[in-house]
C-alpha cells in the first residue's frame, strides 16, 4: 500500500512490480552473459585425444578472447583456433529437433553452453614470430632459437624423442607454431606443411587462450603456460 498526494490509501500491484523487476534483473543479465561471451570469456568443448594429459576427453574449457588482440600470447600457451584451411575433415553436423535447436542456441548465446563446433582446435604454443624450431636434437628435444628445452607437458608414450616427425622451421610474421601435449597422437602443425599456411597458425585464426578447464567437476583446475620452460629462448624478430 501507499498513500497519494492527497491522502488517499493506494494498492498497489507488488506481483505486477515483482514481475517488472525480475524481467528487468534477466534481461540485464543476459545482456551482460552475451557481452561477455562476445568480448572476453566463451566457454569451450573440443572432443579430443591430441592434449593429453593436459586435457582429456569430455573437458570444457574456458578461453579468454582478449588474447591476442589486447594481451600477447606466450610459448606455452593453450590456445584455440579455427581451422586455418585443411586441417579438419569436412564434417556434417546431426540435424537436432527445433525444440533442442532453440534451447541449445539460447544457452550458447549466453555463455552457458559450450558451442558445439566442428572446425576449432586446441593446441600449444610452442614458436612465435621469428622463432627458430628444429626438431630434434641428439637427447630427442626442440630446439628453439638454438636453445634446447625440456617439455614436462608432453606424452610420449614408449618414445623418446619429443617429435616423431624431424622439422627445420621459422615462424613468420603474425603466426605461430602450434604442437598437441600428445605428441604421438597430434594432427598439428608438423602434419600441415605442405598446406598454404605452412603449418603455422595466421593470429587471425586464433579464438583466444584456454585458461582452465570448467568441466567436469573432478577436472576443474587452472592451465598453466610453463614459463620455466621457455625461460631462456631469446626472442627473435621476425623481420630479420
Amino acid at each position: 500500500m501507499g498513500v497519494d498526494a492527497n491522502g488517499n490509501v493506494v494498492q498497489r500491484n507488488t506481483v505486477g512490480l515483482f514481475l517488472r523487476d525480475l524481467l528487468v534483473i534477466a534481461a540485464l543479465a543476459l545482456v551482460i552473459s552475451m557481452v561477455v561471451k562476445t568480448f572476453f570469456l566463451r566457454p569451450f568443448y573440443i572432443p579430443s585425444a591430441s592434449m593429453h594429459d593436459t586435457l582429456i576427453e569430455d573437458d570444457r574449457v574456458l578461453v579468454n578472447l582478449l588474447i591476442p588482440d589486447v594481451f600477447d600470447l606466450t610459448r606455452g600457451d593453450v590456445v584455440v583456433f579455427e581451422d586455418p584451411g585443411g586441417w579438419m575433415p569436412v564434417v556434417e553436423q546431426e540435424e537436432k529437433e527445433p525444440l533442442q535447436a532453440f534451447g541449445d542456441g539460447v544457452l550458447e548465446a549466453v555463455g552457458l553452453k559450450p558451442e558445439e563446433t566442428t572446425n576449432h582446435l586446441i593446441k600449444r604454443i610452442i614458436g612465435l614470430p621469428g622463432d627458430h624450431i628444429v626438431c630434434c636434437n641428439a637427447y630427442g628435444q626442440l630446439v628453439i632459437n638454438d636453445v634446447a628445452v625440456q617439455e614436462p607437458y608432453v606424452v610420449l608414450g614408449s618414445n623418446t624423442a619429443a617429435s616423431g616427425i624431424e622439422f627445420d622451421v621459422t615462424v613468420p610474421e603474425d603466426s605461430i607454431w602450434v604442437m598437441g601435449d600428445n605428441r604421438y597422437n597430434s594432427q598439428d602443425s608438423r602434419a600441415h606443411q605442405d598446406l598454404p599456411t605452412g603449418g603455422f597458425v595466421p593470429y587471425e585464426n586464433i579464438v583466444g587462450r584456454a585458461f582452465a578447464i570448467n568441466w567436469p567437476a573432478d577436472r576443474m583446475q587452472f592451465l598453466g603456460n610453463y614459463p620455466e620452460v621457455f625461460s631462456d629462448v631469446p626472442s627473435r624478430d621476425p623481420a630479420e
